[in-house]
C-alpha cells in the first residue's frame, strides 16, 4: 500500500480507510490499555495521531517506541472523538525502522532554546520551528523562479569561482590548489600564481553582479539565484560567511523601473508565503514573534514611499531623536535611522535614492549633479535595508573615469567595461539577501536560524 504524507492524511476526508504512515516519533503517552503516538514526517507542523491497543502488541516493542523513533505504521485512518485534530490512525501493525535511546537523543519534549539548536544543527529540522523554517525557505525560493519566468527574465547562472571581487564588495575567500606547506614564489619572492590551477589568484564569489550585466546585456532580462561568501569576521546576527544572494539584472530599466521591479517582486514573494505557508507562519508568529502576520500584511498592504536621501537625512535630523549614531549628509544610514523612517515617520516601506557617489559603488550611474548617483535601497519594518541595487553606469568615459578615481585596476574588469564600448544600453538591478528575505518572513533575528548549516566565523560544523 503507498504511503500517505502526514499532511495529506489530515487534510483528508477519506476517513475509514487503510493507510501507511511513516514518521518520527515526537512524543508517546498513555495508560494501560492505549498508547496515544504523535507522529511527525517533515510535510507540516502538525502531527498525526496513532492510537494503538496494547493488547495488539508486545512489550518488547511498545518499549522501542520513544521520541525521535522512526516508525512505518499499518492501520486505519479514522475520525477523531478527540479535539485538537480531525482525524487519526489506529494502529494495525508497527514496524520500527530505527529506535532513539531516550537517555542519550537531544531532542526531548521539553523547549530547547535557538542557541542549544545551532550546536545539533543536523537534527536541528526535526523540530516544529525548523521544520517550518525550512519549508518557508522551499517556497521562496519556489516563488522566486516563479516570479522571474512569469515575467520574462533568464535565470543566469554566474560563477562561484571568480578573478573578480565585485567592486570590493568584500574580504573574499581564496581558491587554490597549491600545496600550502610549500607555496611556490617567483623571484620577487611574492606568490607565484602562474602555477596554481587556474594561472592566476582566484576566489570565492561575494556577487554575480558584474556577470550578471553582461547576460542583461545580450538577453535583456536575468536573474541569478545562488550561493555568495564573504570572509569578513563578522559575528553578527545579519551576517553569515556563506549566504544566498538575488540578483535580477534588467536592459532598458531606469531607476523607476528598478524600483517597481523591487516593491513588486518583494510584494509578491510575501503574498505567496502568506498564501502557502499559512499554518507555518502561524506557527511562528505564536512561539516566535506575535507581530510577524501583521507585519508581512503591513508590506503587502502598503505602497512604498520613494524618498530622496537628502530628504531623508533632514527628516532625521530634524526628527529630535537622540540616535546612537548621529547622521549628516555624507553618512551611510545605519539600522536604526532606516527603521525610523519606516517605522515611525512613514509607517510604510521606504525605497530611498540618490545617495552620495562617495559612499557607493563605481558602477552607479551618476546624476547630474555631480554629488550623487542613482541608487535605491528598500527599507523594511525590524530589519532596515532588505535590497540595495541602482541603476547601471552605461557611459564608457564616465565608468572609465569613476575607476580611475577609486584607484582600481582597470585590466581587472576591462571585460567589464568593454560593455560600455560596444552597444551600451541603460540597465538596471539589485541584490536581495535570501537569508535576511528569511528572517524577515519567518521572524526569527539570527540569520543562523533561517540558514540549514550556517556558516560563520570559527564555525563550519555539519
Amino acid at each position: 500500500m503507498k504511503t500517505r504524507r502526514i499532511v495529506e492524511l489530515l487534510a483528508s476526508a477519506e476517513v475509514d480507510s487503510d493507510v501507511v504512515v511513516k514518521g518520527w516519533v515526537r512524543t508517546k503517552r498513555g495508560n494501560k490499555n492505549v498508547a496515544f503516538i504523535a507522529l511527525n514526517d517533515g510535510s507540516c507542523v502538525k502531527n498525526v495521531q496513532v492510537v494503538v491497543d496494547l493488547q495488539k502488541f508486545g512489550d518488547e516493542q511498545l518499549r522501542q517506541i520513544t521520541t525521535g523513533a522512526c516508525l512505518r505504521v499499518d492501520g486505519r485512518l479514522v475520525a477523531s472523538p478527540g479535539s485538537g485534530q480531525g482525524v487519526e490512525v489506529q494502529a494495525e501493525k508497527i514496524e520500527i525502522y530505527g529506535t532513539a535511546d531516550p537517555e542519550t537523543y537531544p531532542l526531548q519534549k521539553k523547549g530547547h532554546s535557538l542557541e542549544f539548536l545551532r550546536e545539533i544543527a543536523y537534527l536541528r529540522p526535526r523540530t516544529n520551528t525548523f521544520g517550518a523554517v525550512l519549508r518557508i525557505r522551499h517556497a521562496m525560493a519556489f516563488a522566486i523562479h516563479e516570479y522571474f519566468h512569469t515575467h520574462g527574465f533568464y535565470y543566469f547562472h554566474t560563477p562561484i569561482i571568480t578573478g573578480s571581487d565585485c567592486e570590493g564588495a568584500g574580504a573574499m575567500f581564496s581558491v587554490t590548489t597549491m600545496d600550502l606547506n610549500n607555496v611556490p614564489r617567483n623571484e620577487e619572492g611574492k606568490v607565484d600564481f602562474t602555477q596554481d590551477f587556474f594561472g592566476k589568484p582566484c576566489n570565492l564569489t561575494v556577487s554575480g553582479q558584474l556577470e550578471g550585466e553582461l547576460g542583461a546585456l545580450s538577453l535583456g532580462r536575468i536573474y541569478t539565484f545562488g550561493p555568495t561568501f564573504r570572509a569578513e569576521n563578522s559575528n553578527t546576527v545579519r551576517h553569515a560567511s556563506e549566504f544566498w544572494m538575488i540578483e535580477p539584472e534588467a536592459a532598458f530599466y531606469e531607476l523607476e523601473d528598478n524600483m517597481e521591479l523591487a516593491e513588486d517582486f518583494l510584494k509578491y514573494l510575501i503574498r505567496y508565503a502568506l498564501e502557502h505557508c499559512r499554518e507555518d507562519l502561524e506557527f511562528m508568529n505564536k512561539m516566535w514573534d506575535p507581530e510577524l502576520l501583521d507585519r508581512l500584511n503591513f508590506v503587502v498592504a502598503n505602497d512604498f514611499k520613494r524618498l530622496d536621501y537628502t530628504e531623508g537625512i533632514e527628516i532625521l535630523k530634524a526628527s529630535g531623536r537622540k540616535f546612537e549614531f548621529p547622521c549628516e549628509w555624507g553618512d551611510d544610514l545605519q539600522s536604526e535611522h532606516e527603521r525610523y523612517l519606516v517605522e515611525e515617520h512613514f509607517k510604510r516601506p521606504v525605497i530611498l535614492i540618490n545617495y552620495p557617489k562617495a559612499i557607493k559603488a563605481f558602477y552607479m550611474k551618476q546624476n547630474e549633479d555631480g554629488r550623487t548617483v542613482r541608487a535605491m535601497d528598500v527599507l523594511f519594518p525590524k530589519i532596515g535595508e532588505i535590497i540595495g541595487g541602482s541603476e547601471r553606469e552605461n557611459d564608457y568615459g564616465k565608468l572609465c573615469a569613476r575607476v580611475r578615481e577609486l584607484g582600481m585596476n582597470e585590466k581587472d574588469i576591462w571585460w567589464y567595461l568593454d560593455t560600455r564600448k560596444w552597444g551600451s544600453a541603460p540597465h538596471s538591478g539589485f541584490g536581495l539577501g535570501f537569508d535576511r528575505l528569511l528572517m524577515f518572513v519567518t521572524g526569527l533575528g539570527n540569520i543562523r536560524d533561517v540558514q540549514p548549516f550556517p556558516r560563520t566565523p570559527k564555525n563550519a560544523e555539519f
